[in-house]
């Protein structure tokens, strides 16, 4: 298996693929042409936000000069069929959304006992990215989440990689939910014996053939600490 964990995979403003730090360079190498992709929603009773986020990620692969044989969606409505799809699929896309939410929707289809033995590629997007982890981290990101007492930070996940990745920090960083700041609040605190990895848009984590790496902008927080570690064009091994 090859995974592109992103904190966006696409340019601003555009349904378009971006290109920095060799991300299309490198779905070209590890895809057939044309292939099979099948979309894995983040809120699988949001039928109409996953259809329509679905045909821009489909329309941003097609700008960039990719073909499919065929472009399927997985959600409430058919996760019965999870096996299937994801055995006829050459590209899995997950979808970006809330992470509480498609954490369920991925354990109620037990999509990771599915992705045992899978060989094609993964392309998280944001949330879907972060469920990739063997331990997910889950920032209070809605409102009432800050002020929660009983809010859960620490899902189960996907397993993909051991990393903790938070994404959008060119945004994230500023951030304020419930009048606190997600940086100060949460992030920093909950580094203490933790390390987060911190991406802005336009970089991504890439795994394959056991090793990973760290592909453009990217930041460290470690025991409260905030570090940048990479830079645009940069390439960090993990």
């Amino acid at each position: 298996m090859t995974y592109f964990l992103t904190s966006s995979s696409c340019v601003p403003d555009s349904p378009a693929l971006n290109p920095a730090n060799g991300f299309v360079d490198e779905l070209r190498k590890a895809l057939p042409d044309p292939c099979r992709a099948l979309f894995v929603a983040s809120d699988p009773g949001n039928t109409e936000r996953t259809e329509r986020f679905a045909g821009s990620i489909r329309t941003g692969f097609e700008l960039t000069g990719f073909r499919f044989d065929h472009y399927q969606v997985l959600d409430g409505r058919n996760g019965e069929q999870c096996a299937a799809l994801v055995a006829g699929a050459d590209l899995l896309i997950l979808a970006g959304g809330h992470v509480p939410t498609q954490n369920r929707f991925f354990h109620d289809i037990a999509l990771r006992e599915k992705l045992k033995g899978f060989d094609g590629v993964v392309m998280g997007i944001s949330v879907g990215t972060m469920n990739c982890e063997e331990l997910v981290y889950a920032p209070p990101e809605l409102e009432g989440e800050a002020v929660d007492p009983n809010y859960r930070r620490f899902y189960p996940g996907l397993g993909l990689t051991k990393h903790m990745i938070f994404p959008h920090f060119q945004e994230t960083r500023y951030e304020v939910v419930d009048g606190l700041p997600t940086l100060e609040s949460s992030l920093l605190p909950d580094s203490m014996g933790r390390k987060l990895y911190a991406m802005v848009d336009g970089s991504y984590l890439l795994g394959r053939e056991g090793r990973e790496e760290l592909r453009g902008e990217a930041y460290l927080i470690q025991d409260g600490v905030l570090t940048q570690i990479g830079r645009e064009g940069e390439v960090i091994p993990l």
